[in-house]
């Protein structure tokens, strides 16, 4: 059983035709109902803690963001995943800052890494040998696909209330 959890993300499905494929194989949130996204804060609050004043404040918080372009050029990993890189990223930095701000008991991935890195995540894989043969194979399938536009309209915050992740709530940006 998925544990019950949520996390505030923005959606990118203008980078679904390309990563989706990828993400159903080797991302296991892929599987659990999570589309292709940037993770803005995770975790956040358990959903039985988020109350209608956590919505308040969450959707002016995105009021106080105005929305933005970026592209999705480069396939960039971490020791044990793929990702596409925004650029720019600094907005999503800055989006994830104004939250943790508002919410400092839940920093970004519960304080495990020093630095905020915005990614989309395509696959996660324990073994180097297995993640050059996704690197390379991501590498000819994004072939003439890459750049992807895509614009941070909204954020939405996810949770696993029903088993699966779902979409509980969405926050326009400016």
């Amino acid at each position: 059983m998925t544990a019950i959890e949520s996390a505030l993300v923005v959606l990118v499905p203008e980078a679904e035709r390309l990563v989706k494929d990828f993400r159903d194989r080797y991302d296991p949130s892929a599987t659990a109902g999570v589309p292709a996204h940037i993770t803005l804060l995770y975790p956040f609050k358990r959903p039985d803690q988020i109350g209608r004043e956590d919505l308040n404040r969450l959707g002016s918080c995105a009021a106080s963001v105005s929305s933005f372009a970026f592209i999705l050029a480069t396939i960039r990993r971490f020791p044990n995943a793929l990702y596409l890189a925004p650029e720019p990223d600094e907005p999503f930095r800055h989006l994830t800052a104004e939250i943790w701000r508002r919410y400092p008991e839940t920093p970004p991935y519960g304080g495990k890494y020093p630095a905020i890195v915005p990614h989309l995540t395509v696959a996660q894989l324990a073994g180097e040998t297995q993640l050059n043969l996704v690197a390379a194979e991501l590498s000819r399938a994004s072939e003439n696909k890459l750049p992807i536009a895509a614009r941070a309209n909204e954020m939405a915050l996810l949770d696993t209330t029903s088993g699966r992740w779902e979409v509980r709530a969405t926050f326009k940006l400016d």
